[in-house]
């Protein structure tokens, strides 16, 4: 059986990019230059796929990033707005593909593809939803941290900090157009002592408990401004503290 000679392809692309040049020339089409390299990039995209049928998953990346860049050129003008997230959302697909592939050893895969549709998002979003575009990346990007922990509990507990912390901003880009900076920042704090309690409790850390402790405090704190109180509570809290501190060193003396 002959090997298929990629000079046919290369021919059939020379004879339609002839083709579309001579129709533009004639008056009959319109922007010829952007079919062509469209349709160029979406049959390059496919050659790639077609490979993954043999078992080569590293075509899919070359693949979908090639077809979402066709895809792009021959959008319609209408269309212009969300080209960048149909892009980007391509190459997110081509990760997404390879971490179903094989989930035991490409969850890696997973952190790519979560960043790069959170991007998508965040293109529609500040097209449609201006107002929750922060909160979209930041909770997309976190959400991805998180589905790296489910990947492996144990090994990857790791990903539960920038999966809390992105989370956390997520939620302070909000709280910030609703609150004032302080009561935002016991929001902010309270979401980072949410994130280490998680990482006591399922990662079974112990030292986790202190900083969630320390940050858990400041927040209430923070949050006791929206009630007034923040002075009586600021005033306990030192005497409390003090008091602690007196009774500890007595303690030991006895």
């Amino acid at each position: 059986m002959k090997r298929f000679d990629p000079r046919i392809i290369i021919g059939l692309l020379l004879l339609a990019g002839g083709g579309l040049g001579l129709a533009q020339a004639l008056g009959y089409l319109e922007n010829a230059s952007s079919y062509f390299w469209g349709g160029a990039f979406l049959l390059g995209g496919l050659a790639f796929l077609s490979l993954l049928f043999g078992g080569n998953w590293w075509a899919a990346i070359p693949g979908f990033t090639l077809s979402a860049l066709g895809v792009l050129i021959l959008l319609p003008e209408s269309l212009d707005e969300i080209g960048g997230a149909v892009f980007l959302g391509g190459i997110a697909l081509s990760f997404w593909y390879v971490y179903v592939t094989d989930r035991a050893n490409r969850w890696w895969a997973i952190i790519p593809g979560g960043v790069l549709t959170a991007l998508a998002l965040l293109i529609l979003a500040s097209t449609y939803f201006e107002e929750y575009s922060g909160m979209i990346v930041l909770g997309g990007i976190g959400l991805t941290f998180f589905i790296v922990y489910l990947t492996s509990p144990v090994e990857r507990w790791w990903a539960l900090i920038p999966g809390g912390v992105l989370a956390t901003l997520a939620g302070v880009t909000v709280a910030a157009e609703r609150f004032g900076e302080f009561q935002t920042a016991g929001f902010f704090f309270l979401g980072l002592a949410m994130t280490f309690l998680l990482v006591a409790l399922l990662a079974r850390m112990s030292w986790a408990y202190w900083p969630a402790l320390i940050l858990g405090i400041m927040g209430a704190l923070g949050l006791a401004s929206l009630m007034d109180v923040a002075n009586y509570v600021w005033a306990i809290a030192l005497i409390v503290i003090g008091g602690f501190m007196i009774v500890r060193v007595f303690a030991r003396r006895a």
